[in-house]
């Protein structure tokens, strides 16, 4: 059974920073991609960032600069490390496996940015 667990969300202030962890079990981890999405009240789910396999990671213009995604293929877990919070990312975020054409998604951990 595959299970993909968000942990790290949470209320903060503008200008500060989370780290984000979704920890995979139940597949090869180091064999998909990952990715972080994000859907904020009222608004499309969107992609903010995802790592390859192999380590390559892009980011959304939104978040560049501002987050860094990155993975530990010996923890299978993947890392969304946020810095300088505004309150336009607050959000439920996702994390995703893919690969082969297969998905499997987190349930969501909540960020709210907010003085």
């Amino acid at each position: 059974q595959v299970q993909l667990v968000e942990s790290g969300g949470g209320l903060v202030q503008p200008g500060g920073s989370l780290r984000l962890s979704c920890v995979v079990s139940g597949l090869t981890f180091s064999m998909y991609s990952m990715s972080w999405y994000r859907q904020a009240p009222g608004k499309e789910r969107e992609l903010v960032g995802r790592i390859t396999s192999n380590g390559g990671s892009t980011n959304a213009d939104s978040v560049k600069g501002r987050f860094t995604i990155s993975r530990d293929n010996v923890k299978n877990t993947v890392y969304l490390q946020m810095n300088s919070l505004k309150p336009e990312d607050t959000a439920v975020y996702y994390c995703k496996a893919f690969a082969w054409g297969r998905e499997y998604w987190g349930q969501g951990t909540q960020v709210t940015v907010s003085s």
